[in-house]
């Protein structure tokens, strides 16, 4: 496995191959981890589950959050049982593409294990809320028409067959990562894998009831705007803290962050007013989501400029994508996953090997477009094909979609018995 040193930095993905050659904790780096871990977590609750609450319509409220809640809670548990030890521990000759069950429920973890130079159980946590926020992203795509029994299941079969061996093919010691894809903080792991997993469900699922002929517009986009700030602020975590230390290569992801974001939110806010003659509030949010989207990949790799540029162009496609693109192949992405971050991961993964910089980090030295599109196919066919299969098999035993008088009466009061105003 490769271990690439800058001074006394090392970036997230090498922290993971380099469990045993540091054997000094430094209480700086994990103050930090400890305060990134933190961010993550807030990213989805409530985070996410404020971001997708408001775009979704008032009969389907709770539900949409209870998704995001009830995610966070069961993806904690798998990363507990195997997920962590088969993303991050050597799976002998299986390796190349997955990790062993060494570390199963935290197996052989003590307070004095370490990864880098902070305790493995803050890069343990630091990495489950990754695994929370990917699966929960995907619920974006099928909001308001699927079982919450069905997103349970799916979720521990999605998180295992999908988000945990792309983890490992890219941070893990997998093959991806040792053919030098780069993915600083989760481009492809995260974005690229939950947006192309969204659309999937989306097109088997099939479109909501009255989709194209009555009005779905958001219940309140003021929950929306509070939860894509939440994120904003998150993805601090997300990025800044995938350095796994608190020091330079850290200091240049959380300004690329602020950058790509801002400049993504103007970008699409632009192209918006140009196109349909006002700026929304909805397309500024999602536009500095799909900046920092875009960034995630690059975030420890480029120059501000390259960020800036990262966040133009990424504000402008997700744009294209959400907007144009979906109404032309009319299909229902419900709040955008694939148009956002399947499409923000994908431009992401693709500028970074265009932009990075070696003298922002030696990681990206002979980083090309053509190494970076080589990691996007495999990953959306591996993707695609696996969330399909999930899907089918969910489909025939149990079945996927709420009823048709139960999408028309609302998931909240009869999927959880409640409603916001009750």
């Amino acid at each position: 496995m490769m271990v690439v040193q800058t001074g006394l930095m090392l970036t997230a993905q090498t922290q993971a191959l380099a469990q045993d050659s540091v054997s000094v904790a430094d209480t700086g780096d994990t103050a930090w981890m400890l305060t990134s871990t933190l961010l993550v977590l807030m990213m989805t609750i409530p985070g996410l589950a404020l971001f997708y609450g408001g775009m979704v319509r008032g009969k389907n409220v709770l539900a949409t959050t209870m998704q995001s809640f009830a995610i966070a809670c069961l993806a904690s548990i798998l990363w507990m049982v195997a997920g962590y030890s088969l993303a991050f521990t050597d799976g002998g000759s299986a390796n190349a593409f997955i990790g062993g069950l060494s570390k199963a429920f935290f197996a052989g973890v003590t307070p004095a294990s370490l990864t880098g130079t902070v305790p493995e159980y803050v890069f343990i946590t630091f990495q489950m809320t990754f695994a929370i926020i990917t699966p929960a992203l995907i619920a974006g795509a099928f909001a308001e028409r699927m079982k919450f029994s069905a997103l349970l299941v799916f979720t521990v079969l999605w998180l295992f067959v999908v988000y945990v061996p792309v983890a490992h093919w890219v941070w893990g010691g997998g093959f991806l990562g040792d053919d030098g894809v780069l993915d600083f903080a989760g481009g492809t792991v995260v974005h690229i894998n939950s947006g192309v997993a969204g659309l999937v469900v989306a097109l088997m699922l099939g479109k909501r009831e009255g989709y194209g002929q009555m009005n779905m517009a958001p219940h309140n986009l003021v929950y929306s705007l509070i939860g894509a700030s939440l994120l904003w602020v998150g993805w601090f975590g997300f990025n800044a803290g995938s350095a796994g230390a608190a020091n330079g290569i850290a200091g240049v992801a959380m300004v690329n962050t602020q950058v790509a974001a801002a400049a993504a939110a103007l970008s699409w806010m632009a192209v918006e007013w140009l196109v349909a003659r006002r700026p929304s509030v909805l397309g500024i949010i999602s536009g500095a989501v799909a900046g920092l989207v875009g960034v995630t990949p690059a975030a420890g790799f480029v120059s501000p400029l390259g960020a800036l540029m990262i966040g133009l162009i990424a504000g402008a496609g997700c744009y294209l994508a959400a907007v144009k693109i979906k109404r032309w192949l009319g299909f229902d992405d419900s709040l955008d996953a694939f148009g956002i971050h399947g499409v923000g991961g994908i431009i992401g993964a693709l500028l970074t090997g265009l932009f990075a910089d070696a003298a922002i980090n030696p990681l990206s030295e002979g980083a090309t477009v053509l190494r970076q599109l080589y990691g996007v196919v495999v990953t959306m066919l591996y993707t695609a094909v696996m969330t399909a299969v999930i899907v089918l098999l969910i489909k025939a035993f149990m079945g996927l979609r709420v009823s048709k008088a139960v999408e028309i009466e609302g998931l909240d009061i009869n999927l959880h018995g409640e409603t916001v105003h009750s």
